[in-house]
């Protein structure tokens, strides 16, 4: 019997119905000479400090630092996971051959190789690696099952992680919580999230900081032309006041008109973080809700592996790109251009192999499924633009520079023109307008005239503080400011975390009080301030240092750096840091207690109910006999899954539906005309929202 191991039931169900193997049983499923079963994630980790010695169960300064010679695995102190580990032990010991099923990257494989080796595994292991659940990419997976040990290497790398963090966070957070906690108060260290943490408190305190300075530009009009002077800002107003009275009565003059064609590419294919990013931007979603998002439509074989740090594809999948694009059905008249265009564009900004790591960029399979959320129908959504897009042609536009005189002074003006927006209309970018304020109009050489010049006052600016998505570029980047995307994907090996961890050390530190979020900004609490200013060591806060460790990672899972050597950089590191604390001088950080934050947010909460208009009890219209309320997903009968069925979608159409609109439905049957509705292509409309003579909800369009 060969024995598969998934990392999730849902996954093990996909490889389970491929195969054959649909008989199911306690905590597996079995046929066709296979039985398949699953993790829940992790269901091992690295042993606490007191299961190595016992002077290590009391938090003891003395002690520190705490480096195992040995580092030994345990499974979690959790009964289903015990009662799940005991069936795979079992499946194991009968085993002729083990498949890793595991997700494919550094995480997915550290999972599974732990849980085998608790398991006690001695049998043939191969490894199955597939970027997408579709049955024809399972299939070709199982036709191409590679060696275990190909993947030592990844395995290397993730267990180097997984004891870097061990000996990091339980060193550096013991030794900081007894120096500075007071007794008290836990201050947690880690690898990422302490440089990360450093990044917020750094921008803030630069913001807070910040001293503005005025200064004066000159501009002038010149027939709806706007020119600058080419000399830059004035430090005094007096200054710019000389230059604007020699100016006023001389006439401008045009000393040449250049005129560049340039073609745009299309943007990128996402990377997750580049996803993150975009949803954030665009959605105001979380990077941890994005990844779950990605994440189910992964499973729901809609697209492919997400927890990828590349923007490229394989160029054997260029053979694969017409069937997927026909299957992305509710883009049709998008696609069709491209498959009746002739041969398909392949660019080696889409297809390289050398930018290709463990997986490829995130696309759609061409598998398509009405079966989406609302959000995970946005997220669906930017993931087919961008794919149709990289096969559409370069957008073609003008870049205009206008020199001009005024007596001995010079001036210029741009504007930017889009000539041929080819791939800007897969976004449903409206081409025939032009940005206002950046088209000139037709001047000819030589020509001279009167103008309107005006002084500016300005200030300089503080940089702004981070957003989610602006913290995910920073590490992705080491916090390096990097505009350029060519130069931002070199720097992706020097990033801090990974693609897949990034999102949870955001959450991490929202849970621990050391940043909170204000509308989209996020801000650094007090704690967070203090803890960065006690750590003196560069090792633990410098993302840039962090990022050259992250590196190091990459080059063992590469096969290019010894993992003993990596490890006795980690012990020097850790002994110089407990050895700093012990010896520094004392102080008391302070920390917000979870319940003082929690109260004042339910005393807030009380206030606003006491003050608020009861809503009306809205009657069932289907049953009659129980109420509609608000649920996470959507609004329903209080009976439902009881008697009743009648449910209503929190938004339809990409309408995000009120409270107003619901009351009315409920009440009268039909809503007024609503704005805001998109249909499959994008394109914006009215329309009222009505019930059938069975209760469900449609949108009616006004026949006008």
């Amino acid at each position: 019997m060969k024995m598969c191991i998934a990392e999730k039931p849902s996954v093990a169900k996909e490889i389970a119905h491929v195969i054959g193997a649909t008989v199911r049983r306690n905590g597996y499923m079995e046929g066709n000479g296979y039985c398949v079963t699953w993790t829940f994630g992790h269901l091992c980790s690295l042993q606490e400090p007191n299961e190595y010695t016992e002077k290590w169960k009391q938090w003891n300064l003395s002690v520190l630092p705490m480096i195992p010679s040995k580092f030994r695995i345990k499974l979690i102190d959790d009964e289903g996971i015990k009662k799940q580990f005991a069936i795979i032990e079992e499946l194991v010991s009968k085993a002729e051959m083990v498949i890793n099923c595991g997700d494919a990257g550094q995480e997915g494989e550290l999972i599974q190789r732990w849980v085998l080796t608790k398991a006690k595994c001695n049998v043939p292991v191969k490894r199955l690696w597939i970027s997408s659940l579709t049955e024809e990419a399972i299939r070709e997976g199982f036709d191409k099952l590679m060696e275990s040990k190909d993947f030592d290497t990844l395995y290397a790398a993730g267990s180097a992680r997984a004891i870097g963090d061990w000996l990091l966070g339980m060193n550096a957070t013991r030794a900081y919580t007894l120096k500075y906690g007071n007794g008290k108060n836990v201050l947690s260290i880690g690898r990422v999230q302490t440089p990360t943490l450093a990044l917020v408190v750094e921008r803030q305190k630069t913001i807070e900081n910040f001293k503005p300075e005025t200064y004066w530009e000159i501009r002038t009009d010149y027939r709806g032309g706007l020119f600058s002077y080419t000399r830059g800002r004035f430090n005094t107003k007096a200054e710019a006041e000389a230059l604007l009275e020699k100016i006023q009565t001389q006439e401008l003059e045009i000393l040449s008109i250049e005129r560049k064609k340039a073609m745009e590419s299309p943007p990128k294919l996402f990377d997750l973080t580049l996803l993150q990013v975009e949803c954030n931007r665009k959605y105001a979603f979380t990077a941890d809700n994005t990844l779950k998002i990605i994440q189910s439509l992964y499973e729901k074989k809609l697209t492919t592996y997400p927890r990828v740090d590349t923007n490229f594809l394989p160029n054997d999948q260029y053979a694969k790109v017409p069937g997927i694009l026909k299957g992305l059905k509710p883009y049709e008249n998008l696609v069709q251009p491209i498959l009746t265009g002739g041969k398909i564009k392949k660019s080696s900004k889409v297809f390289n192999d050398k930018k290709i790591t463990d997986h490829h960029a995130i696309i759609p399979t061409g598998v398509f499924s009405y079966d989406m959320s609302p959000d995970e129908k946005r997220v669906y959504d930017l993931v087919a633009r961008r794919f149709i897009a990289a096969f559409y042609p370069d957008c073609e536009i003008a870049n205009t520079t206008v020199m001009a005189k005024i007596g001995e002074e010079e001036f210029k003006a741009t504007g930017k023109q889009i000539i041929d927006p080819a791939w800007r209309v897969v976004f449903g970018v409206n081409t025939d307008k032009q940005n206002d304020e950046n088209v000139l109009p037709v001047y000819e050489k030589g020509e001279h005239g009167p103008h309107t010049p005006e002084i500016l006052e300005k200030e300089t600016q503080p940089p702004k503080y981070y957003t989610e998505a602006d913290l995910l570029r920073a590490m992705e980047t080491a916090g390096k400011q990097v505009e350029d995307e060519e130069l931002r994907d070199l720097m992706k090996e020097n990033g801090i975390g990974r693609p897949s961890t990034r999102a949870g050390i955001i959450e991490t530190l929202q849970k621990r009080h050391y940043i909170r979020k204000d509308k989209k900004r996020l801000l650094a609490t007090p704690t967070g301030i203090e803890l960065i200013d006690t750590i003196q060591n560069d090792l633990l806060k410098s993302a840039e240092l962090t990022g050259q460790w992250e590196k190091k990672l990459r080059m063992i899972e590469d096969g290019k750096y010894e993992v003993n050597g990596f490890m006795e950089e980690l012990k020097v590191m850790v002994n110089e840091i407990v050895h700093r604390v012990k010896y520094a001088s004392a102080k008391t950080i302070t920390v917000v207690p979870e319940e003082e934050e929690k109260k004042k947010t339910t005393e807030k909460k009380k206030r606003a109910a006491s003050t608020a208009i009861p809503a009306p009890v809205l009657i069932c219209p289907k049953c009659g006999q129980g109420s509609v309320v608000k649920g996470k997903t959507a609004w329903g009968c209080t009976l439902y899954r009881k008697s009743c069925d009648f449910l209503i979608p929190l938004s339809i159409h990409e309408k995000k539906l009120t409270q107003k609109q619901i009351d009315t439905l409920i009440q009268k049957g039909k809503t007024g005309t609503i704005n805001g509705f998109k249909d499959e292509a994008g394109n914006s409309f009215n329309g009222i929202l009505k019930l059938d003579s069975n209760y469900q909800l449609y949108v009616e369009r006004p026949k006008n």
